[in-house]
């Protein structure tokens, strides 16, 4: 039986390109990746939908290793997609040679991306991820040089496809022949795309804050504000912030909270007693204390509590720390 692996996303190229393989009878297998920048959620709702075994992998060690110096740069924000797209296909190569699988599949379409698929990206990757030869795109197949499964007779060539561009009627028109009705819109879930975060993102980076895994994690909840020498604070938006905020302190952080009035959890990653007075005024500025009013807020470091009064800290000087 032939076997192949295919990168799969969840997006509709994905899924066609699954199915444009499965219909020549050969026995596939889904593979993801996660990290705390896009995780496996839409990959295996479509899995499930056509029946798709999906192997889900976390690779955030290789990517964070990746991230910090890119070989070919960054996209529009902080999203390296030449390289990213190299270890996927990289470590997809390593499970394919675990698995005894004869090549790998991925939904690229040729032209789509103006960074990341053209042919020559689409070179590039394929030659430094060290499979080249064992890539097949069957969306854009026919407009490509044969891999080695095409010339082996593995895969007819002929029943593959040659899809180019930006436009998405081929892939609607295709998805409706294999009576695929339902599929994901064609936005991707990856936040380094995202220019928020991506600032954020860049900000830690040049503090050299990303110490562990849970500081990129800490980016995705509350205001970002950066309070000079003292360092970073964290101000939940509403209850999920707060909570994610919570779930992701540790005992070196510095915490606040209102003692009188409904306010936000407040976070200072690794701060000390120095970012204690800059962390209660945003604390009381973002709480329902009264304006111009002395509040009390509870500041818990290293399982020692102080609770100190403090004003709102003035607007201008909240939208100047602002991250």
């Amino acid at each position: 039986m032939i076997k192949a692996i295919a990168l799969f996303s969840g997006g509709l190229d994905s899924i066609l390109a699954v199915k444009l393989v499965q219909k020549q009878n050969i026995d596939i297998c889904g593979l993801t990746f996660t990290t705390p920048f896009f995780n496996a959620a839409k990959a295996q709702a479509s899995a499930r939908q056509i029946d798709l075994p999906l192997m889900v992998e976390d690779f955030t060690t290789q990517h964070l290793q990746m991230l910090k110096s890119p070989r070919y740069g960054y996209g529009k924000n902080m999203n390296p997609c030449i390289d990213c797209h190299t270890l996927m296909l990289k470590m997809a190569g390593r499970k394919m040679e675990e698995t005894g699988a004869d090549f790998l599949v991925t939904g690229e379409v040729l032209g789509q991306r103006p960074m990341s698929q053209t042919k020559q990206s689409l070179y590039v990757v394929a030659k430094n991820s060290g499979c080249s030869d064992y890539i097949l795109r069957p969306l854009s197949a026919q407009l490509l040089e044969p891999v080695k499964a095409e010339r082996e007779g593995k895969v007819d060539r002929l029943k593959l496809m040659s899809i180019s561009g930006r436009g998405r009627k081929d892939q609607m028109r295709l998805a409706k022949e294999f009576g695929i009705l339902q599929y994901p819109p064609p936005a991707g879930g990856c936040l380094l795309t995202d220019p928020i975060f991506s600032i954020r993102l860049r900000d830690l980076m040049s503090h050299s804050e990303d110490r562990q895994i849970r500081d990129y994690e800490l980016l995705k909840y509350g205001r970002h504000f950066r309070a000079g020498d003292k360092g970073k604070i964290i101000v939940g938006r509403n209850k999920a912030d707060n909570e994610a905020l919570r779930q992701l302190a540790l005992n070196v952080d510095l915490v606040c909270n209102m003692a009188d009035f409904p306010g936000p959890y407040v976070l200072a990653p690794y701060g000390s007693e120095s970012a204690m007075t800059a962390a209660a005024a945003l604390c009381v500025r973002y709480s329902d204390a009264p304006a111009d009013t002395e509040a009390r807020v509870v500041c818990l470091h290293k399982n020692i509590s102080t609770t100190i009064k403090a004003k709102a800290i003035p607007k201008e000087d909240s939208e100047r720390w602002i991250i």
